[in-house]
């Protein structure tokens, strides 16, 4: 299994335990609030709102939950103000790690972001350190129930996807370049094939291969950031070693 999609398999199993702590709709509802702030109210006319609502129904938020964040952010000044800040580090074994944050409280969260780096073995570094080792890319998961998957790839890579992982056993990974995620979507859903998700990513230009003890260590450190209240999304260039994913998705 390749790393990106070793990183989907535990994502989505640690997924249902940040979800019965709550901590999945404060994320999601703030991602919510900045996008609607940003762009407006209306998801058909704004696209990044768009992805947050269907970020919030994937996680079963409330409908009425949802309407409510949109309605505080577009109606003036009682919704809360948040900052978009992209932090950047190294982790165990030298990897690069990008950190996204929406925050109220730059200081607060600078603070709690170097405070995960250093108890982790790793230390926050300055803008430009790593986001070069990175690039954004669209990122579209497909259940693999049901689908002929050579069909589903086929109809992506027509629709303009860059790459198509076929190799999860639960999803497969269409990835685009940045500006085509919308059109790859409606040209899947149009042939019939239901779109978990779809979203914006960072993704790794190069991957560094840990060892077991080392890549644990990292996964600690994303664990550690991701549980931050204020971080919506850590993404680092490590492999995960076979024996470590076993672990920890087993």
């Amino acid at each position: 299994m390749s790393g990106h999609s070793k990183w989907s398999t535990i994502k989505r199993q640690k997924g249902v335990t940040d979800a019965k702590r709550g901590a999945i709709f404060t994320k999601v509802a703030r991602e919510i609030s900045v996008a609607a702030r940003q762009g407006g109210g209306d998801p058909d006319a704004n696209y990044r709102l768009r992805l947050a609502i269907e970020k919030a129904r994937s996680v079963n938020m409330p409908a009425d939950n949802i309407k409510r964040t949109i309605d505080k952010a577009t109606g003036g000044g009682e919704a809360e103000q948040y900052e978009e800040i992209v932090y950047e580090g190294y982790g165990p074994g030298g990897i690069a790690v990008l950190v996204e944050a929406q925050t109220d409280n730059r200081n607060r969260t600078a603070a709690e972001v170097r405070s995960m780096f250093t108890k982790s073995g790793g230390q926050l570094a300055g803008s430009g350190a790593v986001a070069w080792q990175f690039e954004p890319r669209g990122l579209i998961s497909v259940s693999r129930n049901g689908v002929d998957v050579d069909e589903v790839a086929l109809t992506a890579i027509d629709a303009g996807a860059e790459d198509v992982d076929t190799e999860d056993g639960e999803v497969i990974e269409i990835y685009t370049a940045p500006g085509d995620l919308e059109s790859v979507r409606k040209a899947l859903e149009a042939a019939g094939v239901a779109v978990e998700s779809a979203e914006s990513t960072m993704f790794p230009r190069q991957t560094v291969d840990l060892d077991s003890s080392k890549a644990r260590q990292a996964l600690r450190l994303v664990e550690l950031l991701e549980d931050l209240d204020d971080v919506q999304r850590v993404t680092a260039n490590f492999e995960i070693p076979e024996d470590v994913f076993a672990e920890v998705a087993g």
